[in-house]
């Protein structure tokens, strides 16, 4: 049951801040491309947040979902969180840091016995 709530617990962060973006595309996209990301990846971006979420939550390829993720929150904690005159900033990136660190735990650990992963066999 633990593994479970942090799956959703986590997963919901992402669901969340996609759905967020998706929102208003607009200012993400011109925050992405201040970042040095192409425009055109802005769509993409915010439903990759979305489906990854959804994934954790339900369980279903897990492993796959947390070390995507875990890329894709030290990538962004280094673009767009790293000035280090900027406690809050800094304190984003630690933020995105420890998100990769639980990511990578989900990774190693499995999604546990509550998920679509497990019912399907894919649990070690």
């Amino acid at each position: 049951m633990i593994v479970l709530l942090g799956r959703i617990f986590l997963g919901l962060i992402f669901v969340l801040a996609g759905f967020q973006k998706t929102q208003a595309m607009e200012g993400f996209t011109q925050y992405m491309v201040a970042g040095g990301i192409p425009a055109f990846l802005a769509w993409p971006a915010a439903l990759f947040e979305i489906a990854a979420g959804l994934a954790l939550i339900v369980g279903l390829f897990t492993r796959s979902a947390a070390l995507l993720l875990a890329g894709f929150c030290l990538v962004t904690a280094f673009l767009y969180h790293y000035v280090p005159d900027d406690q809050m900033q800094m304190t984003l990136m630690l933020k995105n840091i420890a998100i990769a660190g639980g990511m990578l735990m989900l990774y190693a650990h499995g999604p546990g016995r509550l998920s679509i992963d497990a019912r399907r066999g894919g649990v070690r």
